[in-house]
């Protein structure tokens, strides 16, 4: 297994002020250093990242890549999303997305990581449900045309929150599942029982601990790493394990607890 840290510690998770009027300006956005970030993380002994996808596309692809280079990381996943439940809006959803997978793969990214699947105003229509599904598969064949693994990502005050909704939402389409452990537990669910469930779509995997309503670095919260990994282990899973703290007041101690906390509790360096 292999580590990497999600950028958006530095600057928190916020978005890009032109979503607010604009589909195709509708980006995932920290406001941190993204080379900041790079240099903590690398300096905290992971050897990959994840970037949110507007910190991404605010790069030259070269600059981007001398970074990487400079830091001695792999570019693991990219996080995007959408609403994917509103029909006219959706061409422009998954125009935004394409753009962020080509831009990605042109950068030797592996991993597509979506999340969304909006909660209307007068609450969830059922055909909601399928209407996200649709979406989801027309991103298997965006992530398949770029070369990159697909997957959801359930979060909360979206329709992936809760282990029923994820359910009928893995019942619709076949995309990948990427747990993100403390979403899944502040969802209701037991993250390692959840893990095995899908663990034919388990090819990447978010870590993040959870206390109360507080996501907290690896080891300060309450979560049962060690059964996730029992679970990990049984499916001989190989792949990357990124960890996402939304935010921490100094992002690199964060990283670095996190680091010491999988290196002293399963070895992983």
């Amino acid at each position: 297994m292999k580590l990497a840290y999600q950028t958006n510690t530095w600057g928190g998770v916020v978005g890009h002020p032109g979503g607010v009027t604009s589909i195709k300006d509708s980006y995932y956005l920290t406001h941190g250093s993204t080379e900041e970030a790079f240099k903590d993380i690398s300096e905290s002994g992971y050897k990959g990242i994840e970037i949110f996808e507007g910190n991404l596309m605010a790069y030259d692809a070269e600059d981007f890549k001398k970074l990487l280079t400079q830091y001695n990381l792999e570019f693991v996943g990219v996080y995007t999303g959408a609403n994917f439940i509103y029909s006219e809006i959706l061409p422009e959803e998954l125009e935004k997305i394409e753009t962020v997978a080509k831009r990605a793969a042109e950068l030797g990214c592996i991993h597509l990581v979506v999340g969304g699947g909006a909660i209307r105003s007068t609450g969830i229509q059922e055909n909601d449900y399928e209407k996200l599904a649709d979406g989801l598969n027309k991103v298997i064949k965006i992530a398949n045309k770029y070369g990159l693994v697909p997957h959801y990502h359930p979060h909360l005050g979206s329709l992936g929150e809760s282990p029923e909704q994820i359910e009928k939402i893995f019942s619709l389409t076949d995309i990948n599942f990427c747990p993100d452990t403390a979403h899944l537990e502040a969802g209701g669910g037991n993250p390692a029982e959840l893990m095995k469930k899908y663990k034919d779509r388990l090819k990447y995997v978010h870590f993040k601990d959870l206390e109360g309503t507080n996501f907290l670095p690896l080891g300060e919260g309450k979560q049962s790493f060690s059964a996730m990994m029992n679970v990990l282990n049984e499916i001989d899973f190989d792949g990357w394990i990124t960890v996402e703290l939304d935010a921490f007041d100094d992002p690199k101690k964060g990283a670095q607890i996190s680091k010491d906390y999988l290196k002293n509790q399963f070895n992983l360096i």
